[in-house]
């Protein structure tokens, strides 16, 4: 039983006939015509190459990608990009104008006979006519992006936001300005700081508040100390918790005598304080007591308090002590102390109920000066004026957003719906950033990654072999791009190799590899790869003993020194030669004789034409394994991890296959028509490294051949299977 897939949009119009195409071993569709694009809702999403893809790292407008991107997570999904294409079919006359992909959009294409198409028509007119053309014919992204330039000729456009510019009235001038002031700015759509009917509103809401709150205060009558009641306040609340404090501890030591000592702090506190350097502002002296205690002692104000604690006592004896007491208070009573925090009381219960604080700073004068004038009146007819203008001034946006979807959606969709641009041999596909010049080689397959190590993790399920690349520019821009060598060898691309790449702008970068993903690039290197890998053994070999023989000849040379040193005391240790050594040589030296004798007699008896086929032969039954291998790998090789590592969610099997991995990487070879003249005169000599090597490939290639074909001469001595020993064991 089957069912329509979710995302699909049942329509009763008839099933829509698709044709496909088959790239690099993969079933795409084709999108062509208005009526694919317009049945693009009726295709299985499991048809599609892709089901999301970022918003950034692309080769597309990040502009027009965010537009498409409607809940805007960065992220573009099916739902997402057929709403973008079934706007753009709506206001088109054919939709397969999409499928074009130009720069700049004629007018001619609008489809004026709807009301959503008439105003983006009307409205590409206006814009055109506001930059100085308005004969033309087309309009393009470079003149809808600049909204700023289109928005600029008049303050009023539709976005809802009153700059200062909106008008000359003096009033609702100031009154703007107060309102940004107090209540904050929101950027119009030529980024000026203006005031909305939303923040207009809430402004006058504070300012009726504080003003009300203000009054309540003055009828009240609860300013004890007129204008300097706040500040008293604020000096009473400063103090009040280590007052209490002080007195608590007072009426403890009257409670019981023996707590005083504790109630003053040990005096081991006072000399932890006292052995460095001492700072009355310290956390460990303000904690201390305001004055000593004592049963029943009043506070002092001015003399033997704590230092950390002076000037808050100095100014509480000035502002409140003094006004409301007298001036000849020095110290202060628990009664006293209470009697204060009673007369300030209903003041600061006033002030706790404050409101209106967003406008407060302007002043009682001011804010009932607006709350008078004429200026909110004047504020609400601009914004009406500017909401009315809504609609033409948002057409001129959906002119962008058309304008950028003529020119962006054929590339989205042919990197997204299929890959065709990627498997184009004249395009590059979105997701590819560059080209990288390196190893007598391009690569064209070269996508950003902000996270090379992150990014490996799945990108090595590819089969593809990876070269993570750092680029970087004079400027010091960074950028870093994964690689694919999709055709040659690796045997010169190593960590730290550098190269350069030239990004889709022309840009050049320096760049450095800085990490490896190994894996098979062609059958060619894996047909050679036994015999490099057996040269660079005896390569490695060779190193090895020629280290060992120079560590033994210096030791032998420092034994013969000091031996010639000692030659009277060693005459009588002299050594006879070690027959057995000399045994072992023969058994050797007989072992490769007759091995060499039995090889060339099999050969002999061949026919001279049967040699190139025993060679060849030979060479099949090395490589053979390791093409096959490699085969297999290559044939895996895909795109889909790569790209999946990069945040898209690839559907198909984007495959890598050999010829076209042979197109994303190309090696280095000679202009058509170009000369070339073969003398070097830096050519090796006959008899160099290449032609030994050569000959110890060749050595290999016909011993393996001997033991394949039952002339094996070195027998068990050598793990043969079968045949005698060269020599006999000497007893």
């Amino acid at each position: 039983m089957s069912s329509s897939p979710p995302l699909l949009s049942p329509t009763g119009a008839p099933r829509h006939h698709w044709k496909f195409f088959r790239t690099g071993g993969l079933d795409q569709v084709a999108l062509t015509t208005s009526a694919d694009l317009l049945a693009l809702d009726q295709l299985d999403p499991k048809l599609w190459v892709a089901l999301s893809c970022p918003v950034k790292g692309l080769e597309l407008d990040e502009k027009t990608l965010a537009l498409i991107d409607a809940d805007g997570d960065g992220r573009i999904r099916v739902p997402e990009l057929l709403t973008a294409v079934k706007w753009a079919a709506d206001r088109l006359k054919d939709p397969a104008t999409l499928l074009r992909g130009a720069d700049r959009l004629p007018l001619a294409v609008m489809n004026d006979a709807t009301p959503e198409g008439k105003v983006i028509h009307a409205a590409a007119r206006q814009i055109l006519l506001s930059l100085g053309r308005p004969d033309e014919a087309a309009i393009g992204v470079d003149d809808t992006s600049d909204v700023a330039k289109i928005f600029s000729a008049s303050a009023l456009n539709g976005d809802g936001v009153i700059p200062l510019e909106a008008t000359e009235d003096a009033d609702a001038r100031g009154l703007i300005q107060d309102a940004v002031a107090c209540m904050g700015g929101v950027a119009d759509r030529t980024g000026s700081i203006g005031t909305t009917a939303e923040k207009t509103e809430a402004f006058y809401k504070e300012l009726e508040a504080y003003v009300a709150w203000v009054e309540q205060g003055s009828a009240q009558g609860i300013a004890a100390l007129g204008d300097q009641t706040a500040a008293a306040c604020g000096v009473l609340q400063a103090v009040r918790v280590k007052v209490e404090d002080y007195f608590a501890r007072c009426r403890l030591a009257a409670f019981d005598a023996r707590a005083i000592a504790a109630l003053n702090r040990s005096e081991t506190e006072y000399l932890a304080i006292a052995a460095r350097d001492l700072k009355i502002t310290t956390e460990e002296v303000a904690g201390f007591p305001l004055a000593r205690v004592e049963a029943g002692r009043a506070l002092p104000l001015l003399e033997g308090v704590n230092p950390a604690w002076a000037a808050a006592l100095a100014a509480l004896h000035a502002t409140v002590v003094t006004p409301l007491l007298g001036g000849s208070r020095k110290s202060l009573t628990e009664e006293e102390w209470r009697e204060l925090n009673a007369r300030l009381a209903p003041f600061e219960a006033w002030l706790g109920s404050k409101a209106g604080a967003k406008v407060e700073s302007l002043g009682l004068a001011r804010a009932r000066e607006l709350l008078a004038g004429k200026g909110r009146e004047t504020l609400q007819g601009l914004i009406a004026r500017d909401q009315a203008l809504a609609p033409e001034f948002n057409a001129i946006s959906a002119v962008d957003r058309l304008v950028r979807y003529h020119r962006d959606l054929r590339a989205l969709l042919h990197n997204f719906v299929n890959f065709a641009d990627f498997y184009s041999p004249d395009r590059l596909a979105v997701f590819q950033a560059g080209t990288l010049y390196i190893d007598s080689r391009s690569c064209e397959l070269c996508i950003r990654v902000d996270d090379p190590g992150a990014h490996a993790g799945l990108a090595a399920s590819s089969k593809a072999y990876i070269a993570y690349i750092d680029c970087r520019r004079p400027s010091g821009e960074l950028m870093k791009v994964a690689a694919c060598v999709t055709q040659g060898d690796s045997d010169y691309l190593v960590t730290g190799r550098n190269g350069l790449f030239i990004d889709r702008r022309g840009r050049d970068w320096d760049a450095t590899i800085t990490k490896i993903i190994d894996n098979p690039i062609s059958l060619r290197q894996a047909f050679w790869s036994p015999y490099k890998k057996f040269i660079r053994m005896i390569e490695e070999q060779v190193a090895k003993r020629a280290a060992a023989a120079d560590a033994e000849a210096n030791t032998k040379l420092a034994t013969t020194a000091e031996s010639a040193a000692n030659a009277d005391k060693n005459k009588a240790a002299a050594k006879k030669i070690d027959v057995g050594t000399v045994a072992a040589l023969g058994v050797a030296v007989g072992a490769i004789g007759g091995a060499l004798a039995t090889l060339a007699t099999g050969l002999a008896k061949l026919e001279p034409w049967q040699l190139p086929l025993v060679i060849v032969a030979g060479m099949l039954i090395i490589s053979t394994p390791a093409v096959v291998i490699a085969w297999l790998k290559l044939r895996q090789r895909t795109l889909g991890p790569i790209l999946d590592a990069n945040g898209w969610a690839v559907n198909g099997r984007v495959q890598i296959n050999i010829p076209f991995g042979t197109a994303l990487t190309e090696q280095a070879s000679l202009p058509p028509g170009a000369s070339r003249s073969l003398k070097d005169p830096y050519a090796e000599k006959k008899g160099g490294r290449r032609t030994v090597l050569v000959a110890v490939i060749v050595l290999v290639i016909l011993l393996g051949l001997a033991k394949l074909f039952g002339v094996w001469p070195f027998g068990p001595f050598f793990g043969g299977s079968s045949g005698t020993p060269a020599v006999e064991t000497m007893n």
